[in-house]
């Protein structure tokens, strides 16, 4: 994301400011069987509202990661996935939090994923990328 810095990257500032805890945050990577993986836009009113991102959210005291990242696919694209693989962690220092993104792989899911904040409309293929309101699939992640 554009704005995003990496804490080990952020800027030193003159003035001692106190330290932040992260937020951890479970983030889910869906692949499809063809390497395509999906996207969301972050929705209006929202900080970087417009941009793209991978779903997910913040974990909610008491949850595991997966416990979170089923949560949070459920609430916010509508599908139930299968056993998420644990990827990478980052720790991105953003102006307005600290975030500790846990981003998992997802091989699996039942439904068709759509955003609860836009209609629920099938997904369609246009020149290589299927889009939906507010979701994109592309068709290739690096790894």
């Amino acid at each position: 994301m554009q704005g995003a810095v990496s804490a080990e990257h952020a800027p030193m500032n003159a003035e001692k400011q106190a330290p932040r805890s992260p937020v951890d945050v479970a983030v889910g990577v869906l692949i499809d069987a063809g390497g395509r993986f999906l996207l969301t836009s972050r929705p209006p009113g929202k900080v970087y509202a417009g941009y793209w991102e991978f779903p997910g959210g913040k974990v909610e005291a008491g949850e595991s990661i997966e416990q979170a990242l089923r949560r949070e696919l459920h609430e916010e694209i509508g599908i139930t996935i299968a056993a998420p693989q644990p990827w990478q962690v980052e720790l991105v220092d953003y102006p307005h939090a600290l975030v500790r993104l846990h981003f998992c792989k997802v091989f699996a899911w039942l439904g068709l994923p759509f955003t609860q904040k836009f209609s629920p409309n099938p997904m369609s293929n246009r020149a290589g990328t299927d889009l939906c309101k507010g979701i994109a699939v592309l068709n290739s992640l690096a790894t």
